[in-house]
């Protein structure tokens, strides 16, 4: 892997190659890690996942789920369906605002050290 990153990116000889994990079974094993220390690679690890910052957990999600509620469906097919319909019914602003709100949910979530940011 060093060999090819060093091949397509050969100014990386003099700065290191940084990679960003998550804490998957095969980023943590020792295997992997002892390769990363021989090819003297950087490690950036991802924040815990936090439902308070990703969009589609507060934001999409529970307005479907509002949309959805005490509706009947016959089968699967049905459902998405009406979950399409649902998501391309929304104007452009409904995803704009969306995507706005994360930013003040980081802030939150850096006021509270990454503890749970608590509905607003």
């Amino acid at each position: 892997m060093k060999r090819a990153i060093l091949e397509k990116r050969p100014r990386r000889k003099t700065r290191p190659v940084r990679l960003l994990h998550d804490n998957a079974s095969s980023h943590t094993s020792r295997v992997a890690r002892a390769a990363l220390l021989e090819c003297k690679f950087e490690e950036l690890f991802h924040p815990a996942y936090s439902p308070d910052l990703a969009p589609s957990d507060y934001y999409l999600f529970p307005n479907l789920k509002k949309h959805l509620k005490g509706n009947r469906y016959a089968d699967d097919n049905e459902v998405q369906t009406a979950v399409l319909a649902y998501f391309e019914s929304q104007p452009t602003s409904f995803y704009k605002t969306g995507i706005e709100s994360v930013e003040s949910k980081w802030k939150r979530c850096i006021e509270l050290k990454g503890d749970y940011v608590e509905k607003q």
